[in-house]
């Protein structure tokens, strides 16, 4: 008998490969099923054959949006928490999904520890992790699985990584510097994206609450911290 099979079914819906790779990577930890889909036609037969605990919805698919699948998903069941992942930061974008009908909105790239706190909330308490989350310097699993298991691959993409990231670091500062929050949050945008193709998870996680707040000493400090931790050899 599968074990799994007893486990409470998320779905997860996501048209590029290489983001449902990382995404169902970074769900692995959580005690449920992740099933996933490439866009709507997918989503719904794999809704029809019983409730999930959670739906997480790419919120632009090839075959639709990710307002429309969860209408659809709605005639099906109306109590499932639906949770939508996008790269788009525009607030009033964001607003239009929570009115559409999404219980959280989720933006990408995401750090796997975030992406597994919004998600747990909907599983079973009794239940535990599967492994232990801990803060991860790299996270060497994500970042295999997001490129296919093509572990060279993550050696090449993390060496171009830090040879960029201190001209990357200064351009965040300079722009922070100059109060061109638009332009630091930009860069800090894009930071975030390489950080979750490489596993950098503490470094998004600094990224990300920068990106939050941009006027803080204390979140620019951390984000030096780290990618100070990264660039030590």
């Amino acid at each position: 008998m599968n074990p799994d099979a007893e486990l409470p079914r998320l779905l997860l819906v996501e048209d590029d490969p290489t983001s449902r790779a990382y995404l169902a990577a970074a769900l692995q930890a959580l005690p449920a099923r992740v099933e996933l889909a490439a866009g709507m036609e997918e989503a719904l037969t794999l809704a029809g054959r019983g409730r999930h605990r959670a739906w997480l919805l790419d919120a632009n698919l090839p075959d639709g949006s990710g307002a429309r699948l969860l209408r659809r998903l709605r005639e099906l069941d109306r109590d499932t928490p639906a949770l939508c992942h996008t790269a788009d930061p525009d607030p009033a974008t964001l607003a239009a999904l929570r009115d559409q009908g999404f219980d959280q909105i989720i933006g990408k790239p995401i750090e796997p520890g975030a992406l597994r706190e919004a998600v747990r909330r909907h599983l079973p308490a009794a239940v535990p992790l599967r492994v232990a989350e801990q803060p991860l310097r790299w996270d060497d699993a994500a970042a295999t699985r997001a490129l296919n298991g093509e572990r060279a691959h993550v050696d090449t993409l993390r060496g171009l990584f830090l040879a960029e990231l201190p001209q990357a670091r200064a351009r965040i500062h300079q722009a922070l510097a100059d109060g061109r929050h638009d332009q630091a949050h930009a860069e800090l945008h894009k930071l975030r994206a390489s950080c979750g193709f490489v596993g950098a998870g503490q470094l998004a996680a600094r990224v990300r609450a920068l990106a939050q707040d941009p006027g803080s000493t204390a979140a620019l400090t951390a984000f030096d911290a780290a990618v100070e931790d990264l660039l030590e050899p």
